[in-house]
């Protein structure tokens, strides 16, 4: 169904607003519920824009962006929030990769 990489949800601190992909609407609830928290308190810590994305293959990448000229973004706290949340939030990433492995990928 899709050969390039797939955004499955992103927060932005200068828009503040919070977008998940309508093509994941039918994860539950709760798992929707998780992801806005993490990714609004993501932006509300640190600034930017994080972002989700599901690469080719199906494995979920986490990244970070942030406008040139805005010198109130935290690039080294942004490191550590996002390498504490891949270790904090390891199982539910893993179980969002299988998700999207069976539902997208066909696998």
């Amino acid at each position: 169904m899709y050969q390039d990489a797939v955004v499955l949800c992103s927060a932005s601190r200068y828009t503040q607003k919070y977008y998940l992909n309508p093509d994941f609407d039918g994860l539950p609830e709760q798992v929707k519920q998780e992801l806005k928290i993490m990714c609004v308190l993501y932006t509300e810590d640190v600034g930017g824009i994080i972002l989700l994305i599901f690469d080719e293959n199906g494995s979920l990448h986490i990244t970070a962006e942030a406008n040139e000229d805005d010198i109130l973004f935290d690039e080294i706290g942004s490191h550590l929030v996002i390498k504490r949340m891949r270790s904090e939030k390891r199982e539910l990433f893993e179980q969002l990769e299988e998700y999207y492995s069976v539902f997208f990928l066909n696998n």
